[in-house]
């Protein structure tokens, strides 16, 4: 069987996500083919139905469309339950689309395991409210942390997504804060980026925290940030500079795209090849 697979969001210039499966799906020896499809929010209804119409076998779902799309599932899994947004998309032979989350996977396997423990009972920040922050607390949810402070940039619309996760996780403690605060910052065990900034043809010469900020921070606290174009963001940069432990986003990617090539094909890829070819990009 030859797999029709691609990718859905808006701008997807820098995106290797079609290098990275094309490698998952050769290194298990399955025919296919993975398309990057150009879809701003106003054309996703008529992307899903080009999809349904030509036959594809699944997709993914990035930036700005995580959210939205979970409007559109005949079902969902638990992770994209619980997340309240998708990243991957099976369709079955009868055209329903089945939604999972697999960054809620690939965020916590990119994380090393001394450091899982130590964020048991802890204090995290997440910068950002999206698809990608969500799946990054529930990730961090799941390993123990038992305060989750959401930075945003327009508090009035983030409120319905804290809402969300207070009534869905009562046993954790949520706040919210406008990004440029920066008191509960400096209680936290882990500070991740969850935003665009810092990605390379977007704001790579962008730091989403002040360098006075970084600098302060407690020489414990882990810097974790999701963008892996470049694969040393300014941000990551300017942490081990000043002696933070750091966590690159391209190990987060790889490990979800492999979760997703699992999903569609029943395997699981190598993920050293998949991570290989994508160092080859950058």
């Amino acid at each position: 069987m030859a797999y029709k697979l691609g990718l859905i969001g808006y701008n997807l210039s820098h995106s290797i996500s079609a290098i990275i499966h094309r490698a998952g799906l050769k290194s298990l020896g399955i025919d296919g083919t993975y398309e990057i499809l150009e879809t701003p929010p106003e054309e996703l209804i008529s992307r899903i139905k080009f999809l349904k119409a030509n036959d594809y076998n699944g997709f993914n779902v990035t930036i700005p469309l995580k959210v939205p799309m979970a409007l559109f599932l005949d079902h969902v899994d638990k992770s994209a339950d619980v997340s309240g947004c998708v990243n991957t998309i099976k369709i079955r032979t009868d055209r329903t689309f089945h939604g999972f989350n697999t960054d809620i996977y690939g965020f916590q396997k990119a994380i090393p395991a001394e450091i899982q423990q130590k964020l048991n009972g802890s204090n995290v920040s997440i910068l950002g409210t999206g698809g990608a922050a969500r799946a990054a607390a529930v990730g961090l949810i799941e390993l123990g942390v038992k305060q989750v402070n959401f930075f945003s940039r327009n508090i009035i619309n983030t409120s319905e997504t804290i809402n969300y996760f207070r009534k869905t996780f009562p046993g954790v403690t949520f706040k919210l804060y406008q990004m440029q605060s920066s008191g509960e910052l400096f209680k936290s065990a882990m500070i991740v980026n969850a935003t665009p900034i810092g990605m390379k043809g977007n704001s790579a010469d962008q730091m989403p925290l002040a360098y006075e900020t970084v600098k302060n921070l407690d020489k414990n606290t882990v810097i974790y940030d999701i963008v892996y174009n470049p694969t040393k963001t300014l941000l990551l940069e300017k942490a081990r500079g000043y002696g933070l432990e750091t966590i690159s986003g391209l190990d987060m990617l790889i490990n979800q795209a492999a979760k997703a090539i699992e999903i569609w094909t029943g395997k699981f890829p190598d993920t050293d090849k998949m991570k290989i070819a994508a160092l080859e990009s950058l």
